[in-house]
């Protein structure tokens, strides 16, 4: 494989392979048709939103006995021709698979739920294009956690978004089977009483 820098166009793998460069360690990458955008660094509030909606969501599939979550802005792809590269905070898969027989590379396969829990330096209008790359692809349901006012989105094609807050429950939308709990405890770090 010939090495493409960063100014040119880059397919998916062609991404992956320089992401994961020596020099580029440390810094996170999504490709936007085609091209390299790096990413902020979150902070410390935002990961540990996103345990607790990882915690929530794992609970969920050991009862279930089946699926598997991939975290840590494992890279999706949304678009070919140009290629773009998503990192959502977390996906989530209702079937099961074997770990020998997940790709070390990006997900192409359609996960059942994205997750994007929004960090301080994310644009709403951002963040309202990465959802609708998630639907286009066929994702059935999308949240997007907003820690500044505690309320999730929630996203399903053909309609329209709905905002819950703290007070509401959240539910899998037919999506996630018999998936229920309070919107709070996403903002909630558990407490010895």
């Amino acid at each position: 494989m010939s090495m493409v820098t960063a100014t040119q166009s880059m397919t998916a793998d062609e991404f992956f392979e320089w992401a994961n460069l020596p020099e580029n360690d440390g810094t996170l990458y999504e490709l936007e048709a085609g091209r390299p955008t790096a990413m902020s660094s979150p902070g410390k509030q935002h990961g540990t939103i996103c345990w607790l909606v990882v915690k929530k969501l794992t609970e969920y599939l050991t009862i279930r006995g089946e699926g598997y979550i991939c975290t840590n802005d494992t890279g999706l792809i949304v678009t070919r021709s140009p290629d773009t590269v998503r990192g959502p905070d977390l996906m989530l898969f209702l079937e099961h698979t074997a770990l020998d027989q997940i790709t070390p590379k990006h997900a192409e396969d359609i996960p059942t739920l994205v997750v994007e829990v929004l960090s301080p330096r994310d644009s709403m209008g951002a963040t309202l294009r990465r959802v609708e790359q998630y639907l286009a692809l066929g994702v059935p349901l999308v949240w997007v956690v907003e820690p500044k006012v505690r309320a999730v989105q929630v996203y399903r094609p053909q309609e329209f978004p709905k905002v819950l807050d703290e007070m509401d429950e959240l539910s899998g939308n037919g999506i996630l089977p018999e998936f229920r709990c309070s919107v709070s405890t996403f903002f909630t770090i558990p407490k010895r009483t």
